[in-house]
Order: C-alpha cells, then structure tokens, then sequence
C-alpha cells in the first residue's frame, strides 16, 4: 500500500578491540592490525502499513542462528518493528571477523576422524584473541543495535532509484578445451577455452533524502563479492570502506551507505585475462603463476590499491547519478514486503563419490609422511572431506528450508537468497521481473554455500562441488522461478 515514507538509517562499528581469526580460505589466519573498519549499517522503511529493515553487514556471512539471536536482542526495544522482516546480509569481505555458527553440512573437521590421535593438533585460541562464541554475540549485539536505531530514528523522507555502470566483477571460473573449469585457473594455456560465465556491470542505486531534501543515504547493490585483499591478514571492508570514505569526502560525513552483496557466486574483483600479479607475494597456488606477462591492465586487485580503485569507480557512478535522482526524488511509495520460506533439495552424493572420496582420504592419511596434520591438510582435503560429511547429512536431510524475503518498495524489487549465487541466477531474476529494478541480495539471513549452474557442476571444482553448497542447479531453477512469481505477483494491475 502506497503511503508517506519513514525513513531511518544507523552504522555501528564492529571493527574488533582484539585479535580475531579471519573468516575465509581454509587455513588460519589471524588479525596483525586494522587497514579499515568494519561495520554494520541498517536502513529501515515504512510507508502504509507495511515496513522492512535492511542490514548490511562486513563479514563474509550471516547465519540464521546469528540473525535470529539480533532479532531476539531488538524485541522489545523497537516498538511497532516486527523482527521477520529484518533482512541481514553479508558484503563477504574475508578479512572480517570469523565467528562460530552450526553449519548444516561441513567437511572442516571430518579429517579428523581418520586422523590417529598421535598426528592430531589440538586447535588452541590464544588469550588475546576473540573466540568464535564471543565473536557471535558481540555481532549479534552490534547488528541487534544496529536495527533498533534506524527504526527509532524513522523520519519523513524522500527516495529515488538510479542506475550506473562500474566493472566491479568479473568471472572467475577459467573453462578448458575438455570441458573441465577451475576457479581462478590460468588463462595463458593453449587448453583455455573461455570463461564460464560474463559479468554484470550494471550498479542498482538508492537513494535517499531527509524531510529538508538533504541527503540521506545511498543504497548500492553490486553483483560482486568484496574481496580484493581476501588473503591478508588484517581487519578490512574492503572496497566498501573505500566507497565510503570517498563518498563522505563528497557528500559529509553523516552519508549512510548500504553495501548489498548482488548475485556474485561466480564473480570476483579480477580480470583472469589480463592478469596482474599481487605486489606482494601471496602463498596460495591458486594465486602463483608461471611466464606471466606483463599487461596493461587494472592495478593489482589483490592489494589495497585494488581496494582503492574499486572505490574510486564505484563512487564516480554514485555521484554521477546524484543529481538525476534528486531530481527525480518522491516522499511516497507502495511498500509491500513478503516473507516466506523454500524447502530447497539438498544436492546428493552417489555411492560412487561417498567411496571414491574415502579411499582419497584414507590414502593421503596413511602416504602422506607427515608426524601431525594441520590447517593445509584441512584445506587439501577438505572437498573429500565434504562429500563425506554431506553423505552422512542427507540420510537424515533430503531439504533445505531458507527464508527468503521480496519487498517492493516504489518502482524497485528486492528479492533475498543465503546463498553464493552464480551471477546467471540473478540475472534471470533481473530480465524477467516485473519492476522497473530489481535489486539482488544474496548471503541474506543463513548461509547454504555456493548455488551453481549445471554447466559449473559439470565443469567441476570448487565451488561447484557437490561438497560447496547445500542445493545444487535444481534449488537454482527454484529459487528463480518461486522469487519470479512472488515479485510479478506484487506488479500485478
């Protein structure tokens, strides 16, 4: 129902007071020192009688034991708020906070098991460094404050929805002359025969404004993950805390922006054509390459120079399209916010793969040569490990329940998902929706993984793995065709 607009905004910082462990990779890492905060920023919205809080979050995920715990935190202190239909996301930065959530299905500590107790490492975290429960509740606190200071902080308010162009991502998973892809695989190969899937460099833009017409707020959803500088080992938001700093230089330091995660399971920060080596040697063999040559290129997008060059273009379309939308600014809108659930089918491991991967196990374990297993074991291992632990899990599990949330507010759709979705999914969301724009926010109110396309499944690899996502191809066409229909259905005469 279309109505007056409220409108209320907060940020609050969980940039930690102490060492924390990094969320992402699969070996350890642990915080030396802060190259930008991190932070949780809430806008809420009202109009007629219906409501939504989005909040953006700088870690690499959100689950739903976290959101309902903030929820829980907000009742009471937020009166006429109904905590359902709080949305969390994550803009899946890896030089965030690693915090402890009950997986569904998870493959880290399954080699473990075949481990002797002699070749075992007990994991210790030290005195001065923020454990995984501590780390939970501090967020969830933090994200819970958050969310009650933009709804107690509504006004009346003015909105406009703009779009731009910025290349921010770029496929990642490399295909070869066999069929075969890998993420991040080397493109200087006579074997190269294209990547898997292009990119979306279209920017959704919000904005908003306060009851004088001042602005307020900018919301950006880019269909890429923030992870220029994933493998380092210091606190950052990455590009987004660039794209913040230059957009307050600009518009003063009250702008609120909302970071939102689009559809970007398959997308990263950089060119796998024109490839440019770190400035700084990285020891990750996804990152090593041999003959590299020379390009003429983007500056390293595993440096904060990246950081800073993202920022610098994600920025310029903000402030380009400023004055288009004040111009075009309206204090009404029609806000209707839908809730509901999918049962997604959890995606299967043969008999086959169960054995094929336990022999693999077993082998590494008994040939390996090493006295004691650590954190690159772990990371060797773990697609094995996964089938295994997601054998076991779909004994039990043939579905997986998510929330997903659809609100149409004015002309723009938002439609939510948990997932790492390859950018295929959104953008069949994107070219058959109804609304004028529609806003795609993955990693929303749980984690299930990766969500892949038959052709990445196929290719094989990491994060097409039956091991790297709870629900495979299927639960995508699902979520396509059941976020569709909700959406039209709100666009109906």
């Amino acid at each position: 129902m279309s109505g007056k607009l409220m409108i209320g905004w907060s940020e609050k910082d969980i940039t930690p007071q102490k060492r924390v462990k990094l969320a992402g990779q699969f070996y350890e890492r642990i915080s030396e020192y802060v190259e930008t905060p991190i932070s949780v920023t809430a806008m809420a919205v009202e109009s007629g009688s219906d409501q939504a809080v989005f909040c953006s979050c700088d870690l690499i995920n959100v689950s739903s034991e976290m959101v309902e715990m903030a929820r829980e935190k907000i009742k009471g202190k937020a009166a006429g708020l109904d905590t359902g239909k709080v949305i969390v996301s994550a803009t899946h930065t890896h030089t965030s906070i690693l915090y402890y959530k009950k997986p569904l299905s998870s493959g880290a500590d399954v080699l473990y098991k075949y481990l002797p107790e002699e070749k075992k490492i007990n994991s210790h975290t030290p005195d001065d460094v923020m454990d995984g429960k501590e780390a939970t509740q501090f967020l969830a606190q933090k994200i819970s404050e958050a969310v009650i200071e933009a709804w107690n902080n509504r006004k009346s308010a003015y909105m406009a929805n703009e779009f731009g162009r910025a290349v921010v991502g770029h496929c990642r998973r490399v295909v070869y002359d066999d069929g075969t892809s890998k993420m991040w695989g080397d493109t200087n190969s006579a074997n190269f025969a294209e990547l898997e899937s292009g990119n979306d460099s279209g920017i959704e833009l919000l904005y908003t404004f306060d009851g004088d017409k001042n602005l307020s707020g900018v919301v950006i959803n880019i269909a890429c993950p923030s992870q220029v500088v994933e493998q380092r080992s210091f606190i950052s938001s990455d590009y987004w805390g660039k794209v913040k700093l230059l957009l307050r230089e600009k518009f003063g330091d009250d702008l609120y922006i909302l970071g939102l995660c689009g559809a970007g399971g398959d997308q990263c920060p950089r060119d796998m054509v024109r490839w440019v080596d770190p400035l700084t040697p990285i020891d990750d063999p996804n990152v090593k390459r041999e003959n590299v040559i020379k390009r003429k290129a983007d500056v390293s997008m595993y440096d904060i120079e990246g950081t800073w060059e993202i920022g610098k273009r994600v920025s310029r379309v903000v402030e380009d399209r400023y004055q288009s939308a004040k111009d075009e600014m309206k204090n009404t809108a029609e806000l209707e916010h839908k809730v509901f659930n999918i049962d997604f089918p959890v995606r299967k491991v043969t008999i086959t793969e169960y054995n094929e991967a336990k022999k693999t196990l077993e082998e590494y374990v008994r040939y390996s040569g090493k006295e004691k297993f650590d954190f690159n074991d772990k990371a060797y291992m773990h697609v094995c490990a996964g089938v295994l632990e997601r054998f076991e899990l779909q004994k039990e599990h043939n579905l997986y329940a998510a929330e997903i949330h659809v609100v149409r507010l004015g002309n723009i759709a938002f439609t939510t998902n948990p997932f790492e979705l390859f950018l295929n999914y959104g953008l069949q969301i994107k070219a058959r929706s109804k609304a004028e724009q529609t806003f795609v926010i993955q990693l929303a109110c749980d984690t299930g993984g990766y969500l892949p396309t038959k052709k990445a499944e196929e290719g094989g690899h990491y994060s097409a793995y039956v091991s790297s996502g709870i629900t495979g191809h299927e639960g995508g066409e699902l979520l396509v065709r059941k976020t569709l229909d909700v959406i039209n259905e709100l666009w109906e005469d």
